[in-house]
């Protein structure tokens, strides 16, 4: 054996060498310049809640006392805290397919990255075989008997002197990072969908509510008129405009529980189960939500948005990758060894001249490829080109998605508060137009019109109430959060 430790460490001593003396060609990342604006369009000095808005819990979230932490950096069980959605988003992270899919992408890039770290190191073999070899005598030759046996280890080593398998080793490294920010956006959306079909289905549940109400009430109003037109108070007209309230209200009742159903077995996929009921917690206007919520600064976004730092991880790949195809112009250094025993005879394999050895390295250099190198650089710088622009255009995306979500919040709660004001006339209305009618001051036409105002106010009311939360989730999602 001591031929075979011979062997190996000339071969490690002429790697080490080699190695102290390697450098990686290609381009050291650097992060591109990137244009973040000094605050986020959208963006108002904090206000006083208007006497008319939604209540909002002293727990809701950027409406504690103190320093505010921006509304990205929040965890999602703080920014919703509905016991419900809470359990269903821990349901989806758990078992929904998208995110089980994304975490087998990440166990593919961690193997590749093993796959590829081993590029650098020497491969070590071991084998061993035994030949019996036996011939008769045939007339003048006379018969033989061999038998004979060998062991022996091999090692291999492609040196990496330009830094190749190091920056091949680079990009694996990068697309794996990239892949777990892949993940994380995966989740962030997850929980951003799972929110947004809640609240959505919160919102119809209201609206079914304020349908059955009207309903109940306009076919007592119904009934009353049918009384007073038998008793020739009112006429037929007047049963029959009464008939289309109830039939208005009525229509309304089963195409929301269409709506509810779609929901629930929308939700019932994001959270990785077969269509089903879904439980419900807060009702839509208890949901807590401040008025203003606190952004932070525009640079943190960088750090904060999964897809920036994903995109960003895939222009570091792509960059080691220029570092690979440069390497290719330059010699390929090889070192292999072969050191082992063989003998004649087995009770002599490891004792005698039985010992043999090989040490070989070898120079290749490319001289003529038809241009194929060159194209290959070109093609990764390419690549680089690419991915530059798609991580700078991921930022303006990012920013984009942010103002879009603040304005949105806001006008979304001001429509709220004027859509307040208009209910609460459009009933005020119809509860005057009612005394009116009793009075006979005046005809069921204008109850009719007023009655129906007053409905569709509510309805809207309820849905602008959806779209404000709705507007928190996307701005909650666009400032990065949801991922932790």
């Amino acid at each position: 054996m001591r031929i075979i430790g011979r062997s190996f460490v000339a071969v490690a001593v002429c790697g080490i060498l080699l190695w102290s003396e390697a450098c990686s060609v290609g381009p050291n990342y650097k992060r591109p310049v990137a244009n973040v604006p000094t605050a986020y369009r959208g963006v108002l000095a904090p206000e006083a809640p208007a006497s008319n808005s939604t209540p909002v819990a002293a727990s809701a979230p950027g409406s504690g006392g103190g320093v505010s932490v921006p509304l990205g950096e929040e965890k999602w069980w703080e920014v919703f805290q509905d016991q419900e959605l809470q359990g269903l988003i821990r349901t989806a992270l758990k078992n929904n397919y998208d995110v089980r899919i994304a975490a087998t992408r990440v166990l593919q890039a961690q193997a590749q990255l093993g796959i590829t770290r081993a590029d650098q190191w020497p491969s070590l073999n071991a084998g061993g075989n035994i030949t019996s070899l036996r011939n008769p005598k045939s007339g003048p030759i006379p018969g033989y008997e061999l038998t004979q046996g060998q062991v022996n280890a091999s090692a291999a080593w492609n040196v990496d002197f330009w830094g190749r398998y190091r920056r091949a080793t680079e990009a694996a490294r990068a697309s794996l990072l990239a892949n777990q920010w892949a993940q994380k956006e995966v989740t962030a959306t997850l929980v951003a969908s799972v929110a947004s079909s809640y609240f959505q289905l919160r919102q119809l549940d209201l609206e079914l509510e304020i349908s059955k109400r009207t309903l109940g009430t306009r076919k007592d109003s119904l009934d009353l008129t049918k009384t007073l037109e038998e008793h020739g108070i009112n006429s037929m007209l007047d049963v029959r405009q009464s008939e289309q309230l109830v039939y208005t209200a009525a229509a309304e009742v089963p195409d929301l529980e269409r709506q509810i159903g779609q929901e629930e077995n929308a939700i019932s996929i994001l959270l990785g189960n077969n269509p089903g009921d879904v439980p419900r917690g807060l009702k839509l206007t208890e949901q807590p939500h401040a008025p203003e919520v606190p952004v932070g600064i525009p640079s943190s976004l960088l750090e904060r948005r999964p897809d920036i730092r994903e995109a960003e991880q895939n222009l570091i790949a792509a960059n080691a990758q220029i570092g690979v195809a440069r390497a290719a112009y330059f010699p390929q250094i090889s070192l292999t060894g072969t050191a082992g025993y063989e003998s004649a005879a087995l009770t002599n394999l490891f004792t005698g001249p039985a010992g043999l050895w090989t040490l070989v390295g070898s120079v290749s250099q490319p001289i003529f490829q038809g241009g194929r190198l060159r194209s290959n650089v070109r093609l990764a710088e390419a690549q680089h080109d690419q991915l530059v622009l798609a991580y700078q255009q991921s930022i303006q995306g990012a920013f984009r998605d942010v103002s879009n979500a603040l304005i949105a919040y806001r006008k979304f709660r001001e429509f709220r508060i004027q859509q307040q004001n208009l209910l609460e006339s459009a009933q005020d209305a119809a509860r005057l137009s009612q005394t009116r009618f009793k009075a006979g001051a005046t005809d069921y036409l204008e109850v009719l019109t007023n009655e129906t105002n007053s409905f569709s106010a509510e309805l809207a009311l309820a849905q602008a109430q959806g779209n404000e939360l709705n507007a928190l989730v996307q701005l909650y999602q666009a400032l990065g959060g949801g991922w932790e």
